[in-house]
């Protein structure tokens, strides 16, 4: 049997006695990265918290390297589990530094005085998550990025082995979300971190990820690495998405398709269509694209977007009868939409498409990468 770090064993979690969700049974070896994922409301904020013992355990056992998280006294807990929920801290006249500084209060008694063993681990803390310019800063009246950093610095200088997180990337830009995780990443790689936390950004889950828990329902639906969760469909299903769709392959997003017969032919490949599909999509303008292979990185948002796509095979030559279904489709729309600009050995069928356009007196509207349209 593997020897997890982590564990938990029948756990069931809820509020007041009445159980949310029961049986919940999830292991990781120490350093891994668990990622709870599920609609709004499906219980990750209550499985977090009643692993960091801030709920009552209605059932079941929560293990840290063997033994029982209620086995473990109040002294000893903090200074192994560290955690960052989405609750607001209260920190009125409190500079960031001091806040951080609060992450030291497992080893510095009752009288909360620093050693220089803990300034030290507070100022390495800031460094390592970038807040060090902020120290002096009132905690209050810097952005939700940063103090989402800052509460985060707090849970390094605690130098925990496992660290719970409650939607770390919520507030953060693109920017400070993947420099957030990638730290992370870092940490668990060279200092053996475990980390379970929620995140809403899937593309993200599916990147960072060990294991992801799935939750919907009275019971966890699935547990197992994002290459098992992230098979064709089941996470549409998990979401209920009923409008637009998802693409477990990709991660790719699209919102739902114009209806009707297509007015436009786009002629791309290699993701140079995939703007193009999706003004389109903003226009309410239904539209046709190929020639695509089914592995090019235009195919999955065309497949979405799109009224009708002729698609082929990887790595074969375009059959004839599939060209002529594409000229079939040039004929029916009144205009044509080309993103590219030259065409590779393999797209011969489509610079073929687009002289068959402009003998048929199409309109043409040269979208290449990088310019607006022209004619």
């Amino acid at each position: 049997m593997t020897e997890y770090y982590f564990r938990t064993e029948k756990l069931t979690v809820g509020y007041n006695g009445a159980p949310l969700i029961e049986d919940i049974e999830i292991g990781l070896k120490k350093g891994e990265i668990l990622t709870l994922i599920g609609p709004n409301g499906a219980g990750k904020s209550t499985v977090l918290k009643s692993i960091a013992g801030q709920l009552a355990l209605l059932g079941g056992t929560v293990f840290l390297d063997g033994r029982s998280l209620t086995d473990m006294s109040r002294n000893e807990l903090p200074k192994r589990m560290a955690i960052v929920l989405t609750e607001r801290l209260r920190a009125e006249r409190m500079s960031c530094g001091e806040v951080v500084a609060t992450g030291r209060y497992p080893y510095t008694g009752r009288f909360g005085v620093l050693t220089e063993k803990d300034r030290l681990a507070v100022e390495e803390a800031m460094k390592l998550v970038q807040v060090d310019m902020i120290r002096d800063r009132d905690f209050t009246r810097i952005s939700d990025g940063q103090r989402q950093r800052v509460l985060l610095a707090r849970a390094i200088c605690q130098e925990p082995e496992i660290v719970i997180l409650d939607e770390p990337t919520s507030y953060l830009d693109i920017r400070y979300k993947l420099e957030f995780l990638s730290l992370l990443q870092e940490m668990c790689r060279k200092k053996k971190l475990t980390v379970v936390m929620s995140l809403h950004e899937l593309d993200l889950a599916a990147r960072i990820s060990d294991r992801i828990l799935c939750l919907r329902g009275r019971y966890a639906e699935r547990f197992g690495t994002p290459e098992e969760i992230f098979a064709p469909g089941y996470l549409s299903g998990l979401f209920s998405v009923t409008a637009g769709s998802f693409d477990e392959a990709n991660g790719n997003t699209e919102l739902p398709a114009a209806r009707g017969e297509p007015a436009v032919f786009v002629i791309a490949g290699g993701g140079c269509g995939r703007a193009v599909y999706r003004m389109l999509q903003r226009q309410g303008m239904p539209f046709a694209a190929g020639i695509l292979y089914r592995n090019d990185l235009d195919y999955p948002s065309a497949k979405a977007l799109a009224a009708k796509v002729v698609e082929a095979r990887a790595f074969e030559p375009v059959p004839a009868g599939l060209c002529e279904e594409a000229k079939k489709l040039v004929d029916r729309c009144g205009r044509i939409i080309c993103c590219r600009e030259t065409f590779g050995t393999f797209e011969q069928a489509n610079r073929e498409l687009l002289d068959y356009a402009r003998r048929s007196g199409k309109e043409i509207e040269m979208r290449v990468s990088g310019s607006g349209p022209a004619t």
